[in-house]
């Protein structure tokens, strides 16, 4: 099969519209019956070619048959035209990889990757390109949904409005076609995981399995996206898995986002989930479920790099360079005296300009006060927003550090929910 090799809009399109309900016919123009919808492969690269027609032999059975596109000599607006009249009259049955554009695709949601928004397919588009006629977009305008409540001598008249190329989108093909959306993970990987969360909260609960399971075996940006959904869906996500499902994971997300998942958890199964967690995710678990969720200690990541007060300069950036930990988090590095008590912190940038023989504890510390886990939330913001602090330490009663709350958290608390959409970071067409 021919590699498509076209780019952007097409000069021409055919409007799916206009060919589904139209005739059959073959080479002599003798009607043969209706054509009900077009069937692609999805899977390959480029833009996906039409492989099948289905459509309803005429007569008093009203038999549905299948249709290969070798069959069909040509299609336009109001018709199908076969090479010859031969027809397999056995009925249909959809293979595993072929999707019907008029069920599967025509008046769904699909997922505009690049523009990490979920849109509506009121048309789609049609054209030939490397002697197959492919998909080729979609049109999310109110001019496909015109069109199509339009006779077709006028619907006709009516042009493309808002295209959206195929090369940007994924449909959701459900259980239907036994794919569930396998191929979108190369694209959703490009996404971040806040935007991937977004269309999975705006999506329809069966849709957003799929953008989950979308992620195949990619653990790691399955715990990124989690930790940026809500509760309500974190929840309906979970509930279908099993507890050890659940416990591998928690182990991967960031300790506070998978203490606050597990206290969302039915009381009855908490306790099973956290036995499940390996020795230090279940400790750090458990640690700060023992908070107050509204205050300092409940809000603090357990997760930070810290250095002796004697360490050089050279010894804190191997320690950076060696952590696993993500990058916002190594943005600064804690100071603590051999007590363990904490003595103030140093940016990530300010040892690397640094001399690399120096002790960390002759540049330029930062001495801002620290929090104790008991803080409420608005001792919290105050701090930070006197000292311009992107992170805090919480220190216990002996002033030994035991955690970090990070802007990002503050931001979480302060901002509605629902305030990406609301303020039109994830468009809904």
């Amino acid at each position: 099969m021919p590699a498509a090799t076209a780019t952007a809009k097409p000069a021409e399109v055919l409007h799916l519209s206009l060919i589904l309900g139209g005739a059959l016919r073959d080479a002599d123009g003798t009607r043969l019956g209706r054509v009900d919808d077009l069937i692609v492969r999805l899977g390959g690269s480029g833009y996906p070619p039409i492989t099948g027609f289905l459509v309803t032999i005429a007569g008093r059975t009203g038999r549905r048959s299948y249709v290969p596109a070798e069959r069909v000599a040509a299609i336009a607006p109001g018709a199908a035209t076969l090479t010859k009249a031969k027809l397999d009259l056995r009925p249909f049955q959809r293979r595993g990889d072929e999707v019907l554009l008029r069920h599967d695709v025509l008046d769904h949601q699909l997922i505009n990757v690049d523009g990490a928004r979920l849109v509506r397919a009121n048309e789609i588009e049609l054209a030939r390109l490397d002697g197959w006629w492919r998909v080729v977009g979609v049109d999310t305008g109110a001019r496909g949904g015109l069109r199509r409540l339009l006779p077709k001598r006028l619907a006709g008249r009516i042009g493309t409005g808002d295209f959206v190329d195929w090369a940007s989108l994924e449909p959701f093909t459900g259980e239907a076609t036994g794919m569930r959306m396998r191929v979108l993970h190369p694209k959703l990987a490009r996404m971040h995981p806040a935007a991937i969360a977004d269309l999975v909260e705006a999506a329809s609960r069966d849709e957003g399995e799929e953008i989950m399971q979308a992620l195949g075996d990619d653990g790691a940006l399955e715990a990124d996206v989690f930790e940026e959904l809500d509760a309500r869906h974190q929840m309906e996500l979970v509930e279908g898995r099993s507890d050890a499902q659940v416990a591998e994971l928690l182990g991967r997300m960031a300790p506070d986002d998978a203490a606050d998942l597990v206290a969302e958890l039915p009381e009855g199964r908490r306790e099973a989930v956290i036995d499940l967690l390996a020795d230090a995710p279940r400790r750090k678990v458990r640690a700060l479920l023992g908070f107050d969720p509204a205050e300092a200690g409940g809000l603090m990541s357990p997760d930070f790099v810290s250095v002796y007060r004697q360490a050089t300069v050279a010894d804190a950036l191997e320690r950076v360079r060696r952590s696993r930990l993500p990058d916002e988090v190594l943005s600064t590095v804690w100071l603590m005296d051999q007590h363990h008590r904490f003595l103030g912190s140093v940016a990530l940038a300010a040892l690397v300009r640094a001399d690399p023989d120096a002790a960390v504890i002759d540049l330029d510390v930062d001495d801002a006060p620290h929090l104790v886990p008991e803080a409420d939330f608005e001792e919290i913001a105050r701090l930070m927003a006197d000292y311009n602090l992107t992170a805090a330490a919480v220190c216990d009663a002996e002033e030994r550090m035991i955690g970090v709350v990070t802007v990002d958290d503050v931001l979480e608390v302060l901002l509605p929910k629902g305030w990406r959409r609301r303020f039109g970071l994830l468009g809904e067409d």
